[in-house]
């Protein structure tokens, strides 16, 4: 059967290629060039797709920086017109507004449906609306936020320095990235399920439930790059190839996720105690949902905050390695506050860790894009013209590239960028940048609920560990950005650990 499939795609893509040759672009395609890749009758843009299909950061962003909106039109064969802007007014016009206009739309929740079900990442309309509700209201909560802190605190003291301090005395060779993956999704499953997967006790195998989120997110995300839409829905409805390692996957995250829900509700039935009722799934049954509601609930928090986080982290402690000035003026703010205790108040006066997060951000955004769909003909505010139905996506990593938001040096990492001088102030302050400029966290109805707790995640670990251990990469190549759901380092991030001198004995 697979091997079946796998001829009937060859032979449409040698048609294609016979029409091709027969044919050239249309005088309106070759007019509008610079507002996109060239297009043909029928088959639209798909051969310079195909082409530039394992490039495809570098390639939008090429076209986009001499579109002279930071807009393009990217149609392909079997899918709907695909809208691709780097343009701020236009990101605050789809998320914001006019926010109603552009929801995720079918085509996206079918790519993320299987896993992700009815949770509130993969939803519009009435069902986000009340999600998004329950889940602010939580979020804006200060025992979430003492709760989450006290979870990061111990997790960082009792596992992950331990696990680094191990690597830095025998002198092995680390992952960095392996282990940030494993620390953040013990965190947002102790948050999210009040559940312990003890991912960094590195003696035991990979947890099944670790195993099977990275392939069905793996998998799923691949779905969105398949030059023709309708390839993935064949192999699903045969069930063969990727499609039937992700029904696996799903099912186990799902059969998993469901046992956990209903040991939860058990023990909340009989009472164990206040501080079992903390987590999100806690609160999420205790306001009185359940089954399969409460279980894609809590898998969407978790798919948002696994690896965001950690992505986020792998790419800043690599810029370290490049800039030593910069990771000097990291260390003069965080020792006076790590050598006292790092408390969950002295995390606001990280002003300089956070620039340097953002800026990590902005060249390596954790989401490198993110699309809507339109419902109805619209106009975007630089003129670009939309049809219902049309996938409209933002591009964070292109606006991160773009030197008319940037300035000329946008490809540098440069944190001081994001400071300001008041007038008659000495002390640079944190300058205040439209989230539709850098919308790594979304913006408007959709802005990350746990933005705030991922910035207080990311602060405390960089100074944790920066103020113990210097980070020595193995090889000196540069990493390679990979995007999927969330973006990782190809390859990961192997690091040699060295203990810092002057606070050896505090380990």
């Amino acid at each position: 059967m697979a091997f079946l499939l796998s001829f009937m795609i060859l032979a449409f893509i040698i048609i294609i290629i016979i029409f091709y040759l027969s044919s050239s672009p249309t005088k309106k395609a070759q007019e509008t060039t610079t507002y996109g890749p060239p297009s043909y009758p029928l088959i639209g843009s798909i051969l310079s797709f195909n082409k530039n299909r394992l490039r495809l950061l570098q390639w939008y962003t090429e076209l986009l920086r001499i579109s002279p909106s930071q807009t393009i039109l990217v149609p392909l064969l079997g899918n709907r017109r695909t809208i691709v802007t780097a343009n701020p007014e236009n990101v605050e016009y789809i998320l914001k507004t006019n926010f109603f206009n552009f929801p995720k739309g079918k085509p996206f929740t079918d790519l993320l449906g299987d896993l992700l079900g009815g949770g509130i990442f993969n939803v519009d309309g009435h069902s986000w609306s009340s999600q998004r509700k329950l889940a602010s209201h939580e979020f804006s909560t200060r025992s979430l936020r003492s709760f989450a802190f006290e979870v990061l605190k111990d997790e960082v003291e009792n596992r992950l320095v331990p696990v680094l301090s191990a690597a830095a005395d025998v002198g092995t060779t680390v992952d960095l990235q392996d282990v940030l993956k494993r620390f953040a999704f013990d965190v947002v499953c102790k948050v999210s399920l009040g559940w312990d997967p003890d991912c960094l006790d590195l003696t035991r195998a990979v947890n099944p439930l670790v195993e099977a989120f990275d392939t069905a997110a793996e998998i799923s995300a691949r779905r969105a790059t398949e030059p023709v839409y309708a390839v993935w829905k064949v192999k699903r409805v045969l069930n063969v190839g990727s499609e039937r390692r992700l029904k696996e996957a799903i099912k186990t995250v799902h059969v998993l996720v469901s046992q956990i829900v209903r040991a939860k509700k058990k023990s909340l039935e009989i009472g164990t105690g206040e501080e079992a009722k903390q987590d999100l799934l806690s609160r999420f049954l205790a306001a009185g949902h359940d089954g399969e509601a409460v279980r894609d609930m809590v898998i969407s928090f978790i798919m948002a905050g696994r690896d965001t986080t950690s992505a986020a982290m792998t790419w800043l402690f690599w810029l370290l390695t490049e800039n030593d000035d910069v990771e000097r003026k990291i260390l003069e703010e965080v020792d006076p506050l790590v050598s006292l205790g790092l408390g969950f108040e002295d995390l606001k006066e990280m002003n300089y860790t956070k620039a340097c997060l953002c800026e990590a951000m902005r060249l390596y955004p954790p989401v490198s894009w993110d699309s809507k769909h339109a419902a109805n003909d619209d106009v975007l505010p630089d003129g670009t013209r939309l049809k219902k139905g049309d996938k409209v996506t933002y591009f964070p990593y292109g606006m991160g590239r773009m030197e008319t938001l940037w300035e000329k040096d946008s490809e540098e990492f440069k944190p001081n960028r994001w400071f300001d001088y008041e007038p008659g102030s000495t002390q640079p302050v944190l300058k205040p940048v439209s989230p539709y400029k850098f919308p790594v966290f979304q913006a408007g109805p959709r802005v990350c609920v746990g933005k705030e707790m991922a910035f207080m995640q990311m602060k405390y670990v960089v100074g944790s560990v920066l103020s113990r251990f210097e980070i020595v990469p193995v090889n000196k190549d540069r990493p390679v950005f990979v995007p999927l759901l969330t973006a990782h380092m190809a390859g990961g991030l192997k690091v040699k650990i060295k203990r810092r001198s002057h606070i050896l004995n505090s380990v």
